[in-house]
């Protein structure tokens, strides 16, 4: 099946003896025992079972986990390596996740920061204990690129594990696992969701194999998966993800152009303009660059932050992915310790009418 038909007829297993077009809700906590069957529902739930098929299918791996949020699927790959362990991770990444390792994992775990663009760092960053090499690209919130098949190639003769979160770009725009990726992570919270009402996290695996298997143990001993209802409105909203992020990805380039010519503006970061330094790479690795924009205003905090109160149509919220155009100033979400320029906006282009959407800009940057 082609990506739009997968989408659309992936998220259907149905077993109902009525045989309806659209899978039921199953609520059941338990189920009868019999050969080959579910037992428990923080194990299994016939929703979570057809989401995760339909994960795995649209990012060409082998198995999919699903979780209760981004941030629970992001932690169970650092809970299922060994104390003492190393990760080389992206010097501008998701501020939850990196804070998690701060955090949660320090003592624990080991960590160096680096710029994930610059393939020398990432080579001198391999320790004798590095396991684990975590990608994000386009990164959140300065887009950068990573070259995924290069690092992936770096973290192979390492024997370290590559992990390659795609919530940005989703499996519409790229597949990790094509480009060397063992593991892709998603926040569903955003894209795969898409209307900004259900919290979820995703991990699709390119083997069944030994580090899968601790994955999935942290999945079902520590429990932190989604209901039957998220799994349930999760596909449903997938089946019109490659749709959406057409409409996304065409607003965005729209909006990057007339930002990069804009007096009010000092700098666009967007992987589809030509400027931008991870261009060439993105357009061999993507096949269209994401309805994510970031952009600097020519001023301080105070002038970002009062272009944002002046629109009409982008929504001053955190988040991404949904319908509708959301919009901050990424650090003063990001909290004290952000390296985040303090002027940075981070737009999520929804899909309102294009027109609308650039004349509100026009009229806040005015």
């Amino acid at each position: 099946m082609k990506l739009e038909t997968l989408a659309i007829h992936g998220g259907n297993i149905v077993s109902d003896t009525e045989k309806p077009v659209v899978q039921p809700i199953t609520l059941s906590t338990t189920f009868v025992h019999q050969p080959e069957s579910m037992i428990y529902a923080r194990a299994n739930n016939p929703n979570r079972h057809t989401l995760e098929k339909l994960l795995a299918a649209l990012e060409k791996g082998a198995d999919a986990a699903a979780f209760s949020s981004g941030n629970a699927a992001g932690v169970s790959v650092f809970q299922s390596l060994e104390p003492g362990s190393h990760i080389i991770a992206p010097d501008d990444m998701y501020h939850g996740l990196k804070n998690a390792i701060l955090s949660i994992f320090k003592g624990v775990l080991e960590c160096t920061f680096v710029d994930m663009t610059d393939l020398d760092k990432v080579e001198q960053a391999f320790q004798p204990n590095t396991k684990l090499v975590w990608v994000e690209t386009p990164s959140n919130p300065l887009l950068k690129v990573t070259d995924i098949t290069a690092v992936a190639n770096l973290a192979k003769v390492m024997g370290a594990i590559l992990a390659c979160d795609n919530t940005f770009a989703t499996p519409v725009f790229q597949n990790p696992i094509s480009l060397g990726a063992d593991i892709v992570m998603h926040s569903s919270t955003k894209y795969f969701g898409g209307h900004s009402d259900i919290l979820g996290g995703a991990l699709i695996t390119k083997e069944l194999d030994e580090f899968w298997e601790k994955v999935k143990n942290v999945q079902i001993s520590g429990g932190a998966v989604p209901s039957p209802m998220d799994c349930y409105y999760l596909c449903r909203s997938i089946k019109t993800l490659p749709y959406r992020m057409k409409g996304h990805a065409e607003h965005a380039m729209v909006l990057a152009n007339f930002l990069s010519t804009h007096d009010a503006v000092e700098k666009v970061y967007y992987p589809g303009l030509k400027s931008h330094p991870g261009h060439m790479i993105a357009a061999n690795q993507m096949s269209s660059f994401g309805g994510v924009v970031s952009f600097q205003v020519n001023g301080g905090a105070d002038v970002a932050d009062r272009v944002i109160s002046k629109l009409k149509y982008y929504i001053n919220a955190t988040s991404l992915g949904g319908v509708e155009s959301l919009i901050e100033r990424r650090a003063a979400s990001e909290g004290p310790d952000t390296l985040t320029p303090q002027n940075l906006i981070r737009v999520s282009v929804g899909l309102e009418h294009l027109y609308d959407l650039l004349d509100d800009m026009e009229n806040a940057l005015k």
